[in-house]
Parts: C-alpha cells; sequence; structure tokens
C-alpha cells in the first residue's frame, strides 16, 4: 500500500463529491482550494476544504468544474486517495440517476442500498495491484448509519427521499438502449440507474471511508418510452441541486464524530480483507 501524505496544516472530516451539476458546494465556509497529490495521477479538480457549521469539509467535484471528464475517464483512484489523504472519514457522493421505476419520480431522492455493476472498460477497481491482495466484502456496499442520517435529514426537510434502492451503474457516457432499459427494470429488478458508482464505492470501501450516496432522479430511463436527453436531465437536476445542497447542509453537523464501527463496518473493511 502506498503512502498517505497529507499537504501541510489541511484537513477535513467529511468528503462531498459532487455529481452532474454539483460543481460548486455554495455551503462552504472560509474556503481554500487545495492540489493534493497521489500516487494514481491528479483528481478531478482542486478540492475546495472550509467549514460547514464548524465541521470541517473537502468538496470535489467528480467530473470536474466545467463536466470536463465523462464517467469513464474520472480517475477513481485518485479522488478517493486524494480525500483519504486529507483525513476524511465520512463520504457523502451526490449523483444524477436515471428512474427503474414509476414511484421514483424525477425530482426525488434516492438512498441506494445495493448497487449492480454492468461497466465494461473501468480500469483501477483496486487500491491492491499488487504484491498485496484484498478481497473486501462488498454484500453491503454503503454505511448504514451515513444512510440513516442523510434519509432522516432528508425527511426532516419533507423532500420525497427513497430509503432502499438498487442503482444499476452502466459504463456510459451514452444512454441506455430500450431493450438494456427493459432488462434493467424487468430482469435485474434495479431501480436507478447511473454511471459513476463504480468504482468509486469500492475504492472507497478499501480506504475504510464510511461512503452513502444521495442519488438525484432526473429522468425515467428509456424503458417509460420517454427517450432521455441531455437537456431534460440538465433541467430537473438544477431544481434538485439547491435541494441537495440543503440535506448536505442539515447532515454534515451530525457526522461531528467519527464512524462507530458496531453500527457499520466500512471503517474497518480491511480487517478480514487482505490475502
Amino acid at each position: 500500500m502506498y503512502d498517505i501524505v497529507r499537504p501541510s496544516g489541511v484537513k477535513a472530516h467529511v468528503g462531498i463529491i459532487g455529481g452532474s451539476g454539483l460543481y460548486d458546494p455554495g455551503i462552504v465556509e472560509n474556503p481554500v482550494e487545495v492540489r493534493v497529490s497521489t500516487p494514481f495521477g491528479n483528481p478531478s479538480d482542486f478540492i475546495t476544504v472550509g467549514e460547514v457549521r464548524g465541521i470541517k469539509v473537502a468538496f470535489l467535484p467528480r467530473h470536474g468544474r466545467g463536466h470536463r471528464y465523462p464517467p469513464h475517464t474520472i480517475n477513481y483512484r485518485a479522488n478517493i486517495w486524494a480525500l483519504k489523504t486529507l483525513g476524511v472519514k465520512w463520504v457523502i457522493s451526490v449523483s444524477a440517476v436515471g428512474s427503474l421505476r414509476e414511484d421514483y419520480m424525477p425530482g426525488d431522492f434516492v438512498v441506494p442500498d445495493q448497487f449492480i455493476d454492468m461497466t465494461k472498460n473501468r480500469k483501477h477497481y483496486t487500491f491492491y495491484d499488487g504484491p498485496i491482495t484484498v478481497h473486501v466484502s462488498m454484500a453491503d456496499p454503503f454505511c448504514s448509519a451515513l444512510r440513516d442520517i442523510i434519509l432522516e435529514t432528508g425527511r426532516s426537510l419533507g423532500y420525497r427521499i427513497h430509503d432502499r434502492g438498487t442503482y444499476v451503474c452502466i459504463e456510459g457516457p451514452r444512454f441506455s438502449t430500450r431493450a438494456e432499459s427493459r432488462v434493467w427494470k424487468e430482469v435485474f429488478k434495479a431501480d436507478i440507474i447511473g454511471m459513476t458508482l463504480v468504482p468509486e464505492v469500492n475504492l472507497a470501501c478499501e480506504a475504510q471511508l464510511c461512503y452513502a450516496t444521495l442519488a438525484m432522479v432526473t429522468d425515467y430511463d428509456v424503458w417509460a418510452d420517454r427517450p432521455v436527453t441531455a437537456e431534460e436531465v440538465e433541467r430537473v437536476m438544477k431544481s434538485n441541486v439547491e435541494r441537495a445542497r440543503s440535506i448536505l447542509y442539515e447532515a454534515i453537523p451530525k457526522l461531528a464524530g467519527d464512524p462507530d464501527s458496531s453500527r457499520c463496518s466500512c471503517c474497518r473493511a480491511l480487517d478480514f480483507a487482505v490475502v
């Protein structure tokens, strides 16, 4: 494993990974921009480090500002490593997704509890390319404690937020065909679809970070006979971004402490994984 070298004097407790549409946290006080070097190259962008209601936060736009990196070219290893380097314990990933069911409507939020990996050409699924080999358990891939906090916060704000969901992650950057979309819905029984969860989630597990996703539903996937367009996704996404910021603003103070390993195994994922 590589050594972690933290930038001098810079640290954070909570990491936010902003997805499509969320390139600026908008809630961070006293922000400074930090470039973190990693053994895997540069992260997607500078990391904004500051405070949210007294909690040190690091914000990283997954696609880079201006959406420079499509899903299949994102340097996921560098992104997760950079947050780990800054001392982050909790990671909330914000992501735009399509819906595979009628009752998960555009404008809703979903906090998924499972995923299906349908990516094809993503490289670097692991930090451990040898000589150390690691097989982390992904039976329950998201932090249950962090999921509960996000859900409770969204409900307290009166938002429609769903507490279960299987996220099918496709390669992208294209959207699904109708036939594929019906497979994800009818055969796989998945609930939402996106392009960026994998390998971000498994790298977070290897880094022993408590990770959960706040998914913003932007559209019905093409199974619903309503072809998806980037324009439609962007329109709905803009209306959801401010509400996502509200959830983050209220949830972050609840993460002041360190993760409780009795409630979630994320922070000790390597205990039985190293071969």
